[in-house]
């Protein structure tokens, strides 16, 4: 019998592994998906012919491998793209033509494909010529619905009943909203912040105060995050700004604004590297949503002999010294079968990976995986015959999503899946929204009945003005268990429970909740790549695998 990979979870970064096992190993990939659905919180909800994403899902990375990858099982839609101009995928070292329909910022070195034969890194100020690249994917034929298309990203604040740019930029607007006074105070702040650092970093709110000073983060940073995490913002650990904002500060968003005002149009790529993560103003998005990419991806795995199990959820890990021999795992209906493999991936929580395994843990790190803490999830969709708020032009709101500052509501953030994608919604004269809550699984929210919550949330998107009660005809609830792992309770430990999972030589925790690490989608994919980079080569470095998502490139200011 071949070798075999025993991979817990079928979200993005344990379908990527199984992909990429097959396309490079002769190790056969088994994935058990404890649910019903392919896709992890990347996963597509259809609920009568609309289509719902958790939490809002850009296919937008800084690693030219992720983003070949995206590209290759999805090439960008140029049917619908009117003059069809050809905007250049500049990495490392490749050169991919990749057709779009705008303009895109200048580029910076992501994590590039390790083919040791790709071209040679790109002078980023040299004028790309295609005709002479050493390397050239093109886009081939395909199912006209299986495509990628490129969309607007568009985000703003909701405060004080009003509208503000984000990130915040210095425009009029923002100036009126504010009011001289507030203004001023904003400013102060700020040339404080830059005079007088805090040293060290130790939380959160010393590391949003050190870039935008204190008056901006009282304004627009404490109450939103608070609402996220449950948790006052001086007990959350600093990581997790470096993580989720990284090179953003108000320097550099001004200086984005000044370069997008005065600088013109710009040749570029549609990867956007040198651009943080947060300024990103166009993204790649799949037709139907992102669980669409997924279910090809779970397509692909099984047409090569990969196995996906639905509803297996996985409760037992068998351990011979330091490596994992087997697992169990039951379905609902009480059946249970044991996997045994060569190497395991494990994208299941921490802290029930521990509880799971049957070698001796020591108590120290039984406390860090108890203590992990985990934000719990719920998205409301409603559907709406129009909204209140309006562009300038009358027409519907713009933006992919609105964060929610307003302090009289619990809600925390808005989508409107229509522009994500229009295929998102059976009619298209109808608004489909998803109001997003941030809560534990112990809370009274969670627990609500979904008609009562229905009813809240439409309760309270009336009451901050965004639309009349009587314009929603439809809803529908998704509650979503353990979709942030939290930088606080153990977590100041969690360098002990790292220690004990890494000594297990064919166990490999990969994902957001596999590492306990907030990732977006494309890092988590990176550390399934890394591992199987390890399995070819024959060493898997773990150190590197969770290096991933802290390199200088996605923290410097640009």
């Amino acid at each position: 019998m071949g070798r075999r990979a025993i991979i817990i979870g079928a979200g993005p970064a344990g379908l990527t592994a199984g992909l990429e096992l097959l396309r490079r190993t002769d190790v056969q990939p088994i994935l058990l998906e404890a649910s019903d659905e392919i896709g992890g919180i990347s996963r597509t909800i259809k609920y009568k012919g609309n289509r719902m994403d958790i939490g809002g899902h850009r296919f937008f990375s800084k690693s030219d491998r992720v983003m070949q990858w995206w590209v290759d099982l999805m090439p960008p839609d140029v049917e619908n793209a009117g003059s069809e101009p050809e905007i250049s995928y500049q990495g490392k070292k490749r050169v991919v033509a990749v057709p779009a329909r705008l303009p895109e910022e200048p580029v910076l070195r992501g994590v590039g494909p390790i083919d040791p034969h790709a071209a040679e890194e790109t002078d980023e100020d040299e004028e790309l010529d295609l005709s002479s690249a050493d390397m050239l994917v093109e886009v081939a034929p395909h199912d006209p619905d299986l495509v990628m298309l490129i969309r607007p990203r568009k985000s703003r604040i909701y405060y004080l009943r009003k509208f503000f740019d984000y990130p915040i930029t210095l425009t009029a607007t923002t100036l009126k909203n504010l009011g001289l006074a507030r203004t001023f105070r904003v400013g102060a702040s700020y040339m404080k912040s830059k005079v007088s650092q805090i040293t060290p970093e130790k939380s959160l709110e010393d590391f949003l105060i050190n870039r935008f000073g204190r008056q901006l983060y009282l304004t627009f940073f404490k109450s939103y995050t608070e609402k996220v995490w449950g948790t006052p913002c001086d007990e959350i650990s600093a990581e997790w700004g470096a993580q989720r904002i990284k090179g953003l500060s108000l320097t550099t968003a001004v200086k984005h604004f000044l370069k997008k005002a005065l600088g013109g149009k710009q040749k570029g790529d549609l990867a956007q590297k040198g651009t943080d993560t947060s300024l990103i103003e166009r993204f790649m998005y799949p037709k139907f949503g992102p669980g669409q990419l997924w279910e090809h991806v779970a397509d692909q795995i099984r047409e090569k002999g990969g196995e996906i199990h639905m509803g297996w959820k996985v409760d037992r890990i068998h351990c011979e010294g330091r490596r994992v021999a087997s697992i169990d795992a039951v379905t609902a209906q009480g059946e249970r079968q044991t996997f045994a493999g060569d190497y395991f991936f494990s994208t299941m929580p921490m802290r029930e990976l521990v509880e799971a395994m049957d070698a001796p843990v020591p108590e120290n790190v039984r406390e860090v995986s108890a203590g992990l803490q985990y934000r719990d999830f719920i998205t409301v969709g409603l559907l709406a015959d129009r909204l209140k708020v309006k562009e300038t032009d009358g027409g519907l709101l713009k933006d992919t999503w609105i964060y929610v500052q307003e302090p009289d509501v619990i809600l925390g953030r808005l989508q409107i899946f229509n522009n994500w994608s229009p295929y998102l919604v059976a009619d298209p004269t109808k608004v489909w929204i998803g109001l997003e809550y941030f809560c534990y699984d112990t809370d009274d929210l969670w627990k609500m009945p979904d008609e009562e919550l229905k009813r809240f949330a439409i309760a309270e998107v009336a009451k901050i003005g965004i639309l009349n009660a009587e314009d929603v005809s439809d809803g529908h609830v998704v509650r979503v268990p353990k979709t942030y792992p939290a930088y606080f309770g153990t977590y100041d430990r969690f360098d002990e429970l790292r220690e004990f999972t890494d000594g297990f030589e064919n166990l490999f925790l990969v994902g957001r909740n596999g590492m306990h690490k907030y990732n977006n989608q494309d890092h988590s994919m990176l550390t399934a790549m890394t591992v199987v980079d390890g399995i070819v080569a024959g060493h898997v470095d773990k150190a590197a695998l969770w290096g991933i998502n802290t390199e200088q490139e996605y923290h410097e200011e640009k």
